[in-house]
């Protein structure tokens, strides 16, 4: 791991496209522990913000664009196929699948704040023949969110990144299940709200 902390400091915001790039589609690379590494040196002078900012959020939107162009293209065949290399198994997959369903296009945007799942998101998108402006909308957006947020983060933790950083994934699965438990709360309030609605409708063209 300190061999690619040592890659971004010699190689500064470029490294960081790359290594998001790779981490989005699905590569080992612990994301969100480099935005905060990149947010404390940019508190140390050693990174310039705005530089580093484009770099991360153009890393994210091709490793995302990436990794729905391969579900589109492809289709679930070859992903079922070669998922191995990239840490996509079956019980994963459909897991992202059936939550999908459930809360759509938000998916796309939640799934960042959730380590392993981002690119199996994107990956369903594409399957699913989602068009690539509604994949823009909620991906892209998503991905501004996710690396202005954990540069923040690194930005004000300075010293105690470290440290700090080793319990990022525990607080970020916890308030993503809160966040995704609200999503599908609002969900089936919504639908039983429709089918409400819908019901006098249906009683009075009976009648």
């Amino acid at each position: 791991m300190g061999g690619v902390f040592d890659w971004i400091v010699s190689n500064g915001p470029a490294a960081l496209f790359v290594l998001l790039l790779l981490g989005v589609v699905g590569l080992p690379i612990p994301d969100e522990t480099l935005l905060v590494f990149c947010g404390y040196l940019i508190s140390q002078g050693k990174l310039s913000t705005v530089p580093t900012f484009l770099a991360g959020v153009a890393g994210t939107w091709c490793g995302i664009s990436v990794s729905y162009m391969i579900g589109r293209t492809f289709g679930l065949g070859v992903v079922h196929k070669f998922g191995k290399y990239l840490h996509i198994t079956e019980e994963r997959l459909a897991k992202v699948h059936a939550w999908f369903d459930r809360i759509g296009h938000w998916a796309l945007f939640v799934g960042y704040f959730i380590a392993g799942v981002r690119h199996f998101t994107a990956i369903v998108a594409g399957t699913s023949k989602l068009r690539f402006l509604s994949f823009i909308l909620f991906a892209w957006s998503g991905g501004v969110v996710w690396v202005a947020g954990f540069l923040t983060l690194g930005y004000f933790l300075g010293e105690r990144w470290k440290e700090v950083a080793e319990l990022v994934h525990e607080y970020v699965a916890v308030a993503s299940a809160i966040l995704i438990a609200a999503a599908i709360l609002f969900y089936f309030l919504r639908a039983r709200k429709n089918r409400a609605a819908a019901k006098p409708q249906t009683d009075s063209k009976q009648s």
